[in-house]
């Protein structure tokens, strides 16, 4: 278990290299990198997975499972909507930074991007992210006190630290933080996975296409 879950997340810092690194930029098109990205992810998810006994939970009450995703996607959206006008006040950086990350907005007509952000790569990093390395973490960490903060952290942090490879402080900090509130929803209630994975495809479409901060 702890040797697939090492493998995974070197896989999916490899992938994000790829996807956001200065070094790597434009190699094969980033919204290619993303989707075939999103299907790796998936796939390990499904396989390591089920191998480690940790998945996909039951899908209860899809109605407020959707109510709750739809809630917590636009709460989020609004908090960083506050936060850039913060951060705008602190960094004389910040504005650039996040242009440069809306200008990966190009290669593709912005109605498939959303397209891909709320079918294909939202809901695959979510049940990678929460619905198999934190589940497992805190699997591996059972016998231990506190066991499902420490997963929760530990998925937190690695998830912040794949977006370093983009050189960009304002994307790692909206990683950590967006990161931080998924887990911590996770945390509190696993079941809740589904509508994390429905959050976080519409947050994707909400600040990169639908109504981008800034």
């Amino acid at each position: 278990m702890r040797a697939r879950l090492t493998a995974a997340i070197l896989i999916a810092a490899g992938l994000w290299f790829l996807m956001f690194s200065p070094l790597t930029s434009g190699l094969a098109g980033f919204w290619t990198e993303m989707t075939f990205s999103a299907i790796a992810l998936t796939l390990m998810a499904v396989s390591f997975g089920r191998a480690s006994g940790v998945g996909m939970p039951a899908m209860r009450r899809p109605l407020l499972q959707a109510v709750v995703g739809v809630a917590i996607a636009f709460a989020l959206w609004g908090v960083f909507v506050a936060g850039d006008w913060l951060s705008q006040m602190m960094f004389g950086f910040a504005r650039g930074q996040v242009d440069m990350v809306y200008s990966l907005r190009t290669g593709m007509p912005e109605w498939a991007i959303a397209v891909l952000l709320l079918l294909v790569i939202g809901p695959a990093e979510e049940f990678f992210w929460r619905g198999y390395v934190q589940a497992t973490f805190a699997k591996l960490l059972s016998g231990r006190r506190h066991s499902a903060d420490l997963a929760f952290v530990f998925t937190t942090l690695i998830y912040a630290s794949v977006h370093i490879c983009s050189m960009n402080f304002m994307l790692v900090m909206a990683a950590l933080v967006a990161g931080c509130v998924w887990g911590f929803v996770y945390r509190m209630r696993p079941a809740l996975l589904p509508a994390l994975m429905i959050r976080h495809a519409l947050w994707d479409a909400l600040v990169f296409v639908l109504l981008p901060i800034g």
